[in-house]
């Protein structure tokens, strides 16, 4: 809910309670870890970032950074992001990531704008 707080709660408790069954077998799945404690995740297509996840306590300490380039390294040249998470619009900004087109809903149809983004 750190970055995602735009969501409504029964919108978030449905996309939590998906996440694992129906995306997490869908992605390349890689952590980072600090002294052995997992400080985040991110997950992959072929060309893509399909999700990036930074425990809330460990956000702005270079993990979200490190795992993008290592997702760059791997041929990501592509991230959606929610147009409403300004945080990680932001962040991928930085990163080299340019709109490239937007939708006005999710994949699902729920009112939550999606950009599309590329390197």
């Amino acid at each position: 809910m750190a970055t995602h707080s735009f969501l409504r709660v029964e919108d978030f408790n449905e996309i939590k309670k998906v996440l694992i069954p129906e995306y997490f077998p869908n992605v390349n799945l890689y952590a980072i870890s600090d002294n052995g404690v997992y400080a985040g995740f991110i997950g992959m297509g072929p060309d893509s970032i399909e999700m990036l996840f930074i425990d809330s306590d460990r956000r702005g300490q270079g993990y979200g950074s490190a795992l993008v380039e290592f997702a760059k390294r791997r041929g990501a040249t592509k991230v959606d992001v929610n147009e409403q998470n300004h945080s990680a619009l932001n962040f991928y900004k930085a990163k080299g990531f340019c709109i490239i087109s937007r939708d006005e809903t999710d994949d699902v149809g729920r009112p939550y704008p999606i950009l599309h983004l590329a390197l």
